[in-house]
Order: C-alpha cells, then structure tokens, then sequence
C-alpha cells in the first residue's frame, strides 16, 4: 500500500541556518517512514545555485524561484514573502494529490495558500505556528500602518479559524491564538525540539574553544538569530557594568536582519571583550555550545507568546546553564524556572542582566548541576523522538486513522 503524501509549505528548508529550516528539515526527514513528503520551499540568499528539485533523505524538495534579498531590509523581506507565496502557490496547486497539507508560519500568510491548496483537492490543512503576527511585528516597532496591521490580522484569523489543526509551540502562544479566533478544540500544543544524539555535551576546553582562543576567558554565549526579537542591547549595555570582569567574554554567534546594528554597537563600546562569529557548522554545535559558561536568551518585552526562541534546547542539550532576560510569563522564563537550568531577569534590566553574569562568574550558582537538569530535561520532554510521536499521532487523527507505533 503507497504511503500518504505529505505536502509541506515553508519558505525556509535546508540548507537554511534559519530556526524553521533546520526543525523542519529534522521533522519532515523524520516523518518519512509514515509519508511521502513533498518540501515546497524558496531560495536562499548565497545559496541561489540549489536545484528546482531534489530528493534528500527520502524527502522530495521544490525549490520555487522566490527573490532572495537581505532580510535586513523591511522591503527586501516584504518582496521575498510575496514572491515565495506566489510561486508556492502554484505549484501547490499543481502538485500530486495530497492526504495533508501541512505548513509552519515562515512567512505569516502561508497558512492562506496552504488553506487554499487544501480546499483545491479537499484535503485538511495543519498549521504549525513558529510565531504570531503581526503582534510580533507591531511590538517590535517594525509595522505601524493601521491598515495594514488590520488586513495581516484578517488574513491570519482568515486560516487560523478554517484550518483542520493548529499547533501552537507553547501553552502562553496557544492562548495567544485562541485570541484570535482559533478554535480550542483544534490547538495542539508541541513544543519545539533538538536531536539530543546530535548535540551532547562537551567539556568547555575542547576542540572549537582551544581553536577560537577561549582558554581562560569566562564565556557568556548568544547563539542563534541576531534580530529583533533577540534583544541582544540588553546585553551589550550589561557589559558597562562589568569592565572589572577582565576574564569575560561575550560571544555572539549568528547572523540576522541587526547583525550590522548590534556589530556597530559593539564597535562603540570599544570593548575587546565582545567577539562575533558567523553560524557554526551543525557538526560543531555540540563542541562551539558546550564552549560557553553560560548562554543567553533574550526575547523583547511584550513578545511572549508570540515568539518561543528554539534556540534554548539547544543549550540545553549541550548542558549548560541560561540566564534568560524576558517577561516572567514567556514560555522560556517559566520553563528554566521550573527545570532550575538558569537565572531569569526582566527584558530590558542591563543592571539585572549584569548582576546575574557577575553571580554566575563568581561560581554562586552551581553550572554543572544547572546543566545537568537542562540536559535531563530535553532527554526526556524535548527530544526530536518525542516531537515527532507527537506530529505522527497528530497527523494521524487528522487523517481519521491511528497514528502508527513509533
């Protein structure tokens, strides 16, 4: 008997560094024993030269000829969207038949093109909500036209009230869009997840550390997106109140729409302490993790809910502590707060942000044992397993079958 066909919609795939490329890539590859799944995915900038198509890992990737500008620009990212959607849009629509028709939130409207597929061959439609918009974008300043905001609003409660099932990554983003119009009975929730046996942890004197420089230094790690939504300036200004901490290191590991800003202050602080990195390759992330003493989680204040930073089961797994700088009912404040891994402060307390490195510095709080319960944690709760048993039962019950043993 052919296996179902599994239709999948986001503009980030692999090879992309981006949070959704690389889960998406994990879940899709991960669900290929149950489905065979189809990828309509964009182009990626400095990655133009990837096939139309491919077949990797069992898993058939459309590559839609979307432009590619620098996300950094409000316009550039406006005319990815658009090309994207448009392009996906018809090749979802002339695609082999599918049983389900799946898509995360990357870019916001896609849940429209892929309701609109859906209903094309009658098909139900999951939607996996990576973020919320366009609050996210509205509290970070990015969006003001009224009209605008109220027509993204319309069309995202257009498909959150129509698809078959939503999956919200966290319960505070789950009552975010409840909010706005989705149907309670029809929210899952499933957290994000990492591959626990593809990052472990690593002794902080290892191969990357010794090749970066870092022996003797205290390290304080961001890793992952250099955004908006990261408040990485919290951060920086933390470091005003540290220039006695001669041994510290901030590390910022990643790229993103303010890499030029947050590098630019940087460079204004004249702080040789403070030392950027492109993404590391994912076969080091375990080694360039563990690297760090403590990692960094920021998320702007008003954002909970409607943004869940995946990066934090990463850090995890690596077994080392957080210091989170977020509002206390943000998903990732209450989880390290209930697994005890780190220290959580408000967002946009540099002072608080400062006296939480200074007591992890002077080994007031005990990181190992902080690693450990976080490390114990993603075994158990967050592991891509345990993700993917539940996106197969999921999908299974919206087929109206069992889902199969895992």
């Amino acid at each position: 008997m052919p296996l179902p066909r599994l239709l999948v919609l986001n503009q980030y795939y692999h090879p992309g560094v981006e949070a959704t490329a690389h889960l998406l890539t994990e879940l899709c590859e991960s669900l290929t024993p149950d489905y065979r799944v189809t990828v309509i995915t964009g182009r990626l900038r400095d990655r133009e030269d990837q096939p139309d198509y491919e077949l990797r890992n069992g898993v058939e990737i459309v590559r839609v000829h979307s432009t590619s500008f620098d996300r950094a620009s409000i316009y550039g990212r406006v005319a990815n969207y658009f090309t994207y959607l448009g392009r996906a849009f018809r090749r979802g629509l002339t695609a082999q038949r599918p049983d389900i028709i799946l898509c995360m939130t990357d870019p916001p409207l896609v849940g429209d093109i892929g309701y609109l597929i859906a209903r094309r061959f009658r098909r139900p439609l999951v939607v996996v909500s990576q973020d919320v918009f366009p609050e996210v974008a509205v509290n970070l300043k990015r969006l003001r036209q009224p009209i605008v905001i109220a027509l993204l609003a319309a069309l995202i409660a257009f498909y959150l009230r129509r698809a078959a099932r939503i999956v919200a990554i966290g319960p505070v983003m789950r009552d975010r869009l409840i909010a706005k119009g989705a149907s309670p009975d029809r929210i899952s929730v499933i957290p994000n997840w990492v591959d626990v046996a593809a990052i472990t942890p690593r002794d902080h004197d290892n191969a990357w550390s010794q090749e970066q420089g870092l022996d003797e230094r205290f390290v304080v790690m961001h890793s992952g997106n250099v955004g908006h939504a990261q408040n990485l300036d919290t951060l920086l200004r933390a470091t005003l109140e540290l220039r006695d901490l001669h041994d510290l290191l901030l590390l910022i590991v990643g790229t993103g729409a303010r890499h030029a800003e947050i590098f630019g202050q940087a460079q204004a602080l004249a702080d040789d302490r403070i030392r950027f990195l492109p993404y590391q390759p994912r076969d080091r992330l375990s080694e360039s993790l563990s690297s760090a003493h403590v990692h960094y989680v920021g998320l702007s204040p008003g954002l909970a809910g409607f943004v869940v930073p995946s990066r934090l089961y990463g850090v995890l797994a690596a077994a080392r502590p957080v210091l989170v700088a977020a509002d206390p009912q943000s998903e990732t404040a209450a989880l390290v707060r209930e697994i005890e891994c780190g220290v959580v402060v408000p967002p946009n307390c540099p002072d608080q942000v400062a006296r939480a490195i200074r007591e992890f510095a002077s080994g007031e709080h005990d990181l190992s044992e902080m690693g450990r319960r976080g490390r114990a944690y993603v075994e158990e709760h967050a592991s891509l397993k345990e993700a993917t048993a539940r996106y197969r039962a999921l999908l299974g019950d919206v087929r109206g079958r069992p889902a199969s043993p895992c």
